[in-house]
């Protein structure tokens, strides 16, 4: 269970979210909209502790996650997988590499890394592609492996920051299907994103955000701001 309670972001005399409340439940897909501005971009830093409210709270599990110590961060972020629009991947490293690279960081011995990752890439349909580097691959295969490599922890949250910003239509169903089958494996899913085909095609629960305070939460919505 995810709990935000009150949340309040200043950053000098702006207020970048006021008085923010919702939860979310185990297994819970929800999406997140809003004009550029309106504090979702500010959200995710605080799921991620990159940053910290001016009020309110966080809890993941009855937990705030702003109590914890700077050296326990680390290993709650790798309960939380992230996808960015930009993809993030190392472009010497082939697709097997990025995917392990977490894996090999954290210590993991070699024989599980290579069954964690080669089970992750038949999740996201890339097995066939695991010796290829970045450049080698589409837009929709850099952005799978991008989920993967957010998937090697197997995370209870993963958000999704704008995944189809830089793809074309075919390659938005694709990921929006695979976030459905993360999300049906029992992963609670936040995406924020513009795509406004996608979050109508999804018709999952939408939060929307205008200018610091949420406007609307409606499960099963359309997208709209407004």
């Amino acid at each position: 269970m995810i709990i935000v309670e009150g949340i309040t972001k200043h950053y000098g005399s702006r207020k970048a979210l006021d008085n923010v409340s919702f939860t979310i439940k185990p297994k819970e897909f929800v999406i997140l909209v809003g004009p550029s501005g309106a504090g979702k971009t500010t959200l995710i830093k605080l799921f991620l502790c990159e940053e910290k409210p001016t009020f309110g709270r966080i809890t993941i599990d009855g937990k705030d996650i702003h109590l914890l110590k700077d050296i326990h961060i680390p290993y709650y972020r790798r309960q939380i997988g992230v996808v960015w629009q930009d993809f993030k991947l190392l472009p010497n490293k082939t697709v097997y590499e990025n995917v392990a690279f977490a894996l090999e960081v954290s210590g993991k011995p070699d024989d599980k890394i290579k069954k964690e990752v080669m089970k992750i890439l038949d999740l996201v349909s890339l097995r066939d592609k695991a010796d290829s580097f970045p450049h080698e691959l589409s837009g929709g295969e850099l952005q799978r492996t991008a989920i993967a490599r957010a998937l090697v922890f197997n995370p209870r949250f993963l958000i999704a920051d704008e995944p189809t910003g830089n793809l074309d239509p075919q390659n938005v169903n694709e990921i929006m299907n695979l976030l459905l089958k993360i999300n049906s494996l029992g992963t609670i899913v936040l995406l924020a994103t513009h795509n406004r085909d996608m979050v109508d095609a999804l018709g999952k629960r939408v939060i929307s955000l205008d200018k610091g305070k949420i406007v609307r939460d409606r499960k099963r919505a359309k997208y709209d701001y407004r």
